[in-house]
């Protein structure tokens, strides 16, 4: 024969082990949830970058300050650096396109104005100077570019784009030597040869 427990005699010991669960459970320590680290400045990302791109490591400059840009979208600043950078190395297209990232930031910025420019410059003067080479700057393509290169020289209130090379000084007398001719006229040169833009003047 087994004894009977009476009714409220159980739910006071169901009771009781629920209390001591809960106080159980509150007694073991909660794991802590840990801090997320505090976003660096942007002055401390760009330092790093800054460093990264004195030691020459431009790649490593650059990574740096996309994640500064990506960290601070709002500023400029590491877009500048990029396009500079970018110019500097003569990916032009690359310099653009960075270029053009700050001018979304700040639409009068003159640096990205100035870098978009003259890379754009560069690449087309590449493009024509190839056109040129296999004969296939003609029709449309033609026109359209002497209508820009009259555009830039009304713009740059110049005559022509790229002016040509000068004429070669007259042989001095005998036993008079020319003095500073030599690296004047190098420089005027540009040692470009063709003109890329000799067709379109």
């Amino acid at each position: 024969m087994t004894a009977a427990i009476p009714f409220p005699r159980l739910g006071r010991f169901i009771g009781a082990v629920a209390c001591a669960v809960t106080l159980s459970a509150c007694s073991t320590p909660q794991p802590k949830v840990s801090e997320a680290p505090a976003k660096p400045s942007m002055e401390e990302m760009l330092a790093r970058a800054g460093q990264a791109s004195t030691a020459g490591q431009k790649e490593q400059a650059v990574t740096l300050w996309k994640e500064a840009a990506a960290a601070y979208p709002a500023d400029k600043t590491p877009w500048t650096n990029i396009a500079q950078t970018r110019y500097d190395a003569g990916q032009y297209g690359e310099a653009i396109v960075s270029a053009q990232e700050v001018l979304v930031r700040d639409p009068n910025d003159r640096l990205a104005n100035s870098i978009i420019a003259i890379s754009g410059l560069r690449l087309s003067t590449r493009a024509l100077a190839d056109l040129s080479r296999q004969n296939n700057l003609s029709g449309s393509i033609r026109t359209e570019s002497q209508d820009l290169a009259k555009l830039l020289r009304e713009s740059l209130g110049e005559q022509v784009l790229v002016p040509p090379p000068p004429a070669p000084a007259p042989a001095p007398a005998k036993g008079v030597v020319a003095k500073g001719k030599k690296g004047k006229a190098k420089a005027a040169d540009g040692g470009s040869g063709a003109d890329p833009f000799g067709a379109l003047k």
